[in-house]
């Protein structure tokens, strides 16, 4: 009986236990720092990566993993006529699903390639659906149909304690940072359509607490919250407070991780990333 398998990459924040149920296969992305290269989530991992970025003189760099890495992978999984669901961070923030795109089409396996539009647990709610329907023997046009709505259901925030590595990476210019370190600014960007997007500017962590908090519950009346994800780069300040708020109002599943490094790379150390899912 033909199979389907489910890749994604290292950004998604999923547990040991995760991956072994699912049986879920990760394809990591590389990082770059002080002329060193790892495997992300093989030799270095997010909590050790941060004290890594601290004491670095230079941004470190993230790159997708190469074409040959995903067509490998694939050529093995479905070398029995099995089929594939690769479901990786969004497109407009790293070239990773391009790659997987690519591989997809050279290799004899069948493979569908999604852009999840999201990372961290905002890609996790993703695949850990795709991989429940596998289970229940759903075919392959019904998971990418069910995603599309999980997609659709779905909010990320993502929070920067400092506007640093946003300069280093020229995502803003050194006279806006400069004024917004001034002002204690801590910008909170949603990933609307896959893309960092600004909608608010709050001057203290409280403040930011404070909107997500009201952004969740706005979002989520009458509805019933089905994932709660928390990704931070040591930004407790913001994320245990806000941990507490949507457990106090009745939600008591919140997921809490470590960003990973290709993501506390973006935005830097003290970032939360904060993610919802509705049925």
């Amino acid at each position: 009986m033909t199979k389907i398998h489910i890749v994604t990459d290292s950004t998604a924040d999923l547990t040991t236990e995760q991956l072994a149920q699912y049986s879920i296969h990760v394809v990591p992305l590389n990082i770059q720092i002080d002329g060193k290269s790892y495997i992300d989530g093989i030799d270095v991992q997010a909590e050790s990566f941060l004290e890594m970025m601290r004491t670095s003189k230079e941004l470190p760099k993230s790159s997708q993993p190469a074409v040959g890495v995903f067509q490998e992978l694939y050529d093995e999984l479905g070398k029995n006529g099995d089929k594939i669901i690769s479901i990786h961070m969004t497109g407009g923030m790293s070239g990773t699903v391009k790659s997987a795109q690519a591989a997809a089409g050279i290799t004899n396996s069948d493979v569908t390639v999604i852009d999840s539009r999201f990372i961290s647990y905002a890609l996790s709610f993703q695949v850990i659906e795709a991989a429940q329907l596998v289970q229940q023997g759903k075919l392959v046009e019904d998971i990418v149909k069910h995603l599309d709505n999980v997609r659709e259901k779905t909010k990320l925030f993502v929070v920067v304690d400092t506007l640093d590595n946003l300069v280093k990476g020229g995502r803003i210019g050194k006279g806006r940072a400069l004024i917004g370190s001034l002002l204690s600014i801590k910008p909170i960007a949603s990933l609307e359509g896959g893309e960092y997007t600004p909608v608010h500017k709050a001057r203290s962590h409280k403040q930011v607490v404070q909107y997500l908090f009201k952004q969740f519950i706005d979002d989520t009346v009458g509805k019933t919250v089905k994932y709660v994800g928390l990704s931070q780069a040591n930004g407790y300040a913001m994320s245990d407070p806000l941990k507490k708020l949507i457990e106090d109002s009745g939600f008591n599943d919140v997921q809490v991780a470590f960003t990973s490094p290709v993501i506390s790379t973006h935005t830097g150390i003290g970032a939360i990333g904060f993610m919802y899912t509705v049925e």
